[in-house]
């Protein structure tokens, strides 16, 4: 049993990116898709697809990164947890975290679905944030 599923699912993109890797596999669950489904609109990767192996699916992400073959980075800089399920972090629509000067994304679940804060402070609700990414 995983204690921290979002916390496994970052750290699996995190050494994906560090080992160069094209593709990444983890397994699947509803909120998993939504910060991939985030993560592809944001532009930080370049697509995701749900698997339809046994005895339970998975997601593969296909990692985005930039510059020449031998120069090769990843878009990726960062990406860290928040709210841990021992340290729950909640934040108000007015006090949604602004990750780097905006250059960031800060991922927050909240009433109305998982988005990014910028997109919570437009629809006025808070909730937890969940991770950062840079």
């Amino acid at each position: 049993m995983m204690s921290d599923p979002i916390a496994d699912m970052l750290t699996r993109i995190r050494n994906a990116l560090m080992a160069g890797k094209a593709t990444v596999a983890i397994p699947k669950s509803k909120i998993k898709v939504e910060i991939a489904r985030i993560l592809k609109e944001e532009g930080y990767i370049e697509g995701y697809s749900i698997g339809d192996e046994t005895p339970y699916q998975m997601i593969h992400i296909t990692l985005k990164y930039y510059g020449s073959r031998r120069e090769r980075r990843p878009v990726i800089t960062n990406i860290e947890r928040i709210s841990k399920p021992g340290r729950r972090v909640y934040r108000a629509r007015s006090d949604m975290p602004r990750v780097m000067s905006g250059i960031g994304i800060a991922i927050v679940t909240t009433p109305k679905g998982v988005m990014t804060s910028q997109q919570a402070r437009r629809e006025r609700v808070g909730g937890e944030v969940l991770c950062y990414v840079w």
